[in-house]
């Protein structure tokens, strides 16, 4: 298939942010006292934050924890390593490619002050037309909703698109849009031809 637009999600994928949101996280789990091993925390990506912190409230019967506030709390942490991100050379190098020639987004989990901050941050801001991000749609991840919005604003046609994702949920939300699924895990693995 020959995509009509590009469509990118951002932490893990275009930024190498995981490690540092993980620093981050770490430090609110430490001050709430919540339990959340690293693994559980890679397999939630793409989940907001607020949305994570609900989940984990409620399994640890945390009446006490206010998950907006501690989500608050979690990106003033992260905000704070912003300065350490990183490209993921080899999926910018695609969007640099693309740049100009095809129609291209962000569908993005993290907040829109988040993701325009990473995305300025790496000098990339411009090379997409739209941003969406968590607060755009009801349903997250793996719900297709954040995918179908980049295409709506993007004015293509879901079964146009190629999507790029790091995440089991992510791949499952670019596939239940319809749009081609491309896994940057496994470009990070090998060299790009």
């Amino acid at each position: 298939m020959r995509p009509h637009a590009l469509v990118f999600d951002c932490d893990g994928t275009l930024a190498d942010t995981m490690p540092l949101h993980w620093q981050a996280w770490q430090i609110i789990t430490r001050k709430y006292r919540i339990q959340f091993p690293e693994d559980r925390f890679y397999s939630l990506g793409g989940v907001p934050t607020r949305d994570i912190l609900r989940m984990l409230a409620g399994e640890q019967r945390r009446n006490d924890l206010d998950p907006l506030l501690a989500a608050k709390e979690k990106e003033e942490e992260y905000f704070k390593l912003l300065p350490q991100v990183g490209p993921v050379q080899e999926v910018v190098a695609i969007a640099s490619e693309h740049r100009g020639r095809l129609p291209m987004g962000v569908a993005s989990g993290g907040s829109q002050h988040a993701i325009e901050r990473v995305l300025v941050h790496l000098g990339i801001r411009d090379w997409f037309q739209t941003v969406v991000t968590n607060e755009a749609v009801q349903r997250q991840k793996p719900a297709p909703d954040i995918f179908l919005e980049a295409a709506r604003r993007l004015g293509v046609d879901p079964r146009l698109c190629r999507a790029y994702e790091d995440t089991d949920l992510g791949m499952q939300a670019i596939r239940s849009a319809g749009m081609d699924a491309v896994d940057v895990r496994l470009l990070r693995k090998a060299p790009i031809s």
